[in-house]
C-alpha cells in the first residue's frame, strides 16, 4: 500500500539554523514548498508581522497570477483556524494581501475590516519603491527563482536591491529562496558563492559561511517524494523521459540532445576545435568532417584546464586574451559562424544531454538561444 506522502515544510530550517538569513529549499513540483512559506507568513501575521512576495516579471504578480495563491490555505481552513474567525480568506488587490472576511455565501463581511499583510514585488520594477520604507516586512520570499528560459541582465544586483529597498537598515529578516529543480545553472549560485549545489544530494541540508561576516546561507535540496512511495499524480509523468523526473522525484530537469551520429571519428577528422568556459565547466568542441557526411560540430566535457594560449575559447568573461571570445552571436570569424550555421541546421551534437544543458545555458546566458 502507498504510503501518504507528506508535504515539504520549510520551518525546521528556521528551527536548525536560527541565525542565517537566507534560506533556499530546491526540489521538485508540487511537493510544499511555497505552501509552507506562505503558512509561515500566515503565523507570522497573525503576530502583526508583514511579507513580501517577490517574482521576475511584472507579469507574474497580476491579480490573475496571484489571487489564487492562497486558496489552499482558506479552502482547507488554515486561515479561519488561525485568525479563529476573525477572517477567513485572503483578497489580493493593488499588488497587495489582505486578510478579510466572508459569510457563508463567499461575500465580503462588511463589519470587517480588511487586514493588510503582504505585499507582492517584481524585480524589474524595484524601481517604483525605492522611496517606501516596509518596516512590517520581516519575511521576503522569492519564489520559482530557478528559471529554464532565462534571467534578467544583472538579475542579482536587481535582486539584491530589492532587498535593501525592503530590508533598509534592519537585520530581523528572514529570505526564502524557493525553487523546483529546472536547471542546473543558475547566476544565484555564483554570485552567492553556493560551489557544491551540483553535487549536493537529495535531503540533505548545505550551510554556507562567509568569513567573519556572520552571514550564513542554508541550502536545503529536498528529498525525493519517491522516497516515500511517491505522489499520486506520478502516475501521469512515468514516460521514459529525463526531462519528467523534476516533477516526480526533483532530479535536476535534463533535456534530450542528439549525441554523435557516427559510430566514430579519427584525429585525421578533427578539422577545427575550439574551447567553451561557463559556469566552472569547460566545453571541448571539435569540428568534425569525415567526408562522406556534411561538417558537424561534437561537444564534449573537458576534465582539465584550458592550457594553450592560442586555443579558441568561448568564455562568459572579458579578456585580453585575443584567441578567447566573448560569447559567440556576435563573432565574425569563419569558426564562429559555422558553429552558428550548425546550430541553426541541426548539426550540433552532445557526448550526453548533460553537456547539451550546459550549452543550452551558455546560448541563454548570451541570449543566442533564440536568436541564431
Amino acid at each position: 500500500m502507498q504510503r501518504k506522502f507528506k508535504f515539504y515544510d520549510i520551518r525546521h530550517l528556521f528551527v536548525d539554523y536560527p541565525t542565517a538569513k537566507y534560506y533556499m529549499a530546491i526540489g521538485e513540483r508540487s511537493a510544499g514548498k511555497t505552501y509552507s512559506a506562505l503558512d509561515y507568513c500566515l503565523e507570522r501575521a497573525k503576530e502583526g508581522e508583514q511579507f513580501a512576495y517577490v517574482r521576475r516579471f511584472n507579469e507574474d504578480i497580476r491579480p490573475k497570477n496571484l489571487s489564487s495563491l492562497f486558496d489552499a490555505h482558506v479552502t482547507n481552513g488554515r486561515v479561519r483556524n488561525l485568525f479563529e474567525d476573525q477572517y477567513s480568506s485572503l483578497e489580493y488587490t493593488g499588488s497587495k494581501f489582505y486578510l478579510i472576511k466572508r459569510d457563508e455565501d463567499g461575500k465580503k463581511d462588511p463589519d470587517s475590516e480588511p487586514r493588510l499583510i503582504g505585499r507582492a514585488f517584481d524585480l524589474n520594477g524595484m524601481e517604483h519603491y525605492k522611496s517606501i520604507a516596509f518596516p512590517e516586512i520581516t519575511t521576503i520570499i522569492f519564489d520559482e527563482f530557478l528559471s529554464r528560459q532565462g534571467y534578467l541582465p544583472n538579475e542579482f544586483i536587481l535582486f539584491q536591491n530589492c532587498l535593501s529597498t525592503i530590508i533598509r537598515y534592519r537585520d530581523n529578516v528572514k529570505i526564502i529562496m524557493l525553487g523546483n529543480t529546472v536547471n542546473k545553472y543558475c547566476p544565484y549560485f555564483e554570485e552567492m558563492g553556493l560551489k557544491h549545489i551540483a553535487e549536493q544530494t537529495q535531503g540533505s541540508v548545505d550551510v554556507y559561511k562567509y568569513g567573519s561576516s556572520g552571514l550564513e546561507v542554508v541550502v536545503e535540496y529536498t528529498e525525493s517524494s519517491s522516497k516515500q512511495g511517491g505522489k499520486k499524480s506520478d502516475i501521469y509523468f512515468a514516460f521514459d523521459n529525463p526531462e519528467l523526473k523534476m516533477i516526480t522525484d526533483g532530479s535536476w530537469e535534463i533535456g534530450i540532445y542528439p549525441h554523435l551520429p557516427v559510430d566514430g571519428f579519427k584525429p585525421k577528422d578533427i578539422a577545427a576545435q575550439f574551447f567553451v568556459k561557463f559556469n566552472r565547466e569547460v566545453l571541448h568542441g571539435y569540428v568534425i568532417s569525415t567526408g562522406g557526411e556534411a561538417p558537424f560540430v561534437f561537444l564534449h566535457r573537458k576534465t582539465t584546464e584550458v592550457k594553450k594560449e592560442t586555443d579558441i575559447v568561448y568564455t562568459s568573461i572579458p579578456d585580453s586574451n585575443p584567441y578567447h571570445r566573448f560569447g559567440l552571436v556576435n563573432q565574425s570569424d569563419p569558426l564562429s559562424k559555422f558553429i552558428r550555421r550548425a546550430i541553426l541546421e541541426g548539426r550540433i551534437f552532445y557526448a550526453t544531454n548533460d553537456v547539451g544543458e550546459t550549452f543550452r545555458n551558455y546560448r541563454m546566458w548570451e541570449g543566442t538561444a533564440r536568436a541564431i
